[in-house]
């Protein structure tokens, strides 16, 4: 018997889901859209006033895309 330190580790889609890590994740990647939003309202909030010879502001938000 060979005793070996290597240690195979799994792919990414071999990981099996379980209730923790999905709660983990998603918590995740809610706090990262709630910063970047936060960050994006920023922005706008401070560019407001910042318009263009026509009137028209310069900073605007362009919508969503799907997910």
């Amino acid at each position: 018997m060979i005793n070996s330190k290597v240690i195979t580790l799994k792919k990414p889609g071999e990981f099996v889901e379980d209730p923790l890590t999905e709660l983990l994740r998603t918590g995740a990647r809610q706090l990262i859209a709630d910063a970047v939003e936060a960050e994006l309202q920023d922005l706008l909030q401070y560019y407001a006033e910042l318009r263009n010879e026509k009137g028209h502001m310069q900073v605007v938000r362009n919508g969503y895309l799907p997910e």
